[in-house]
């Protein structure tokens, strides 16, 4: 479904100081921006936002960021972020495949991907976010041992995305084709995973660690 155009929706970005426009700018430095030395997050494609939040808010000793690339839905994360005043958030507009232009060696600690764009055809196969691409670019900010966590609905890119980690030096180390009904309890649920789940739908999940040589 197409979203429509929300004019309003850059300038109020623009006048929020949680929404970093310019994020380049602070590669090496996000420490200075959140003011800590707090371990940071990542999530990429954050939407709506009530992942984020919920993680922000449970864990004040944490850092996270979110990016997303339309303004018609980080527009509603940037309101649940101020709603909640969470210091410990910034979202990004921006194109996640310039991505490996903000964060330096070793500045990221964890990665979150939920329900990112399936992209089925083989000649898009490249555009996924968990495609060994991307994984080569996230390795460049990602500490050794540090982890992605990946949720989708899609289950030929679940099968796919296994072999991208194993492929790109990172190990799995738990998997589930059924979270909802697995043993893992740490599952913020999304707006899109609440919404089909609703209908049927199992979400697949697994954590995959960057091993130390690489």
């Amino acid at each position: 479904m197409r979203l429509r155009k929300k004019w309003w929706a850059r300038p109020e970005m623009e006048s929020s100081d949680y929404v970093i426009t310019e994020p380049k700018q602070f590669k090496g430095k996000w420490k200075e921006v959140f003011g800590n030395d707090n371990p940071l997050h990542l999530e990429l494609g954050c939407g709506r936002g009530r992942f984020i939040t919920t993680k922000a808010e449970n864990h004040s000793e944490i850092n996270y960021i979110g990016i997303d690339l339309k303004d018609e839905v980080l527009i509603y994360a940037l309101r649940k972020v101020a709603e909640k005043e969470l210091p410990n958030v910034r979202l990004i507009p921006m194109n996640i495949a310039w991505v490996g232009e903000l964060f330096d060696k070793d500045e990221v600690d964890k990665i979150y991907i939920n329900f990112c764009n399936p992209w089925p055809k083989l000649r898009h196969n490249k555009r996924r976010l968990t495609h060994n691409n991307f994984l080569n670019i996230y390795k460049g900010f990602l500490k050794p041992g540090s982890q992605i966590w990946f949720k989708t609905d899609d289950e030929g890119l679940f099968t796919d995305s296994q072999v991208y980690f194993e492929e790109s030096g990172f190990t799995i180390k738990y998997i589930t084709y059924d979270l909802h009904k697995s043993e893992f309890k740490e599952n913020v649920v999304t707006e899109y995973e609440e919404k089909f789940t609703s209908l049927g739908m199992k979400t697949m999940f697994l954590i995959a660690e960057l091993n130390a040589a690489e």
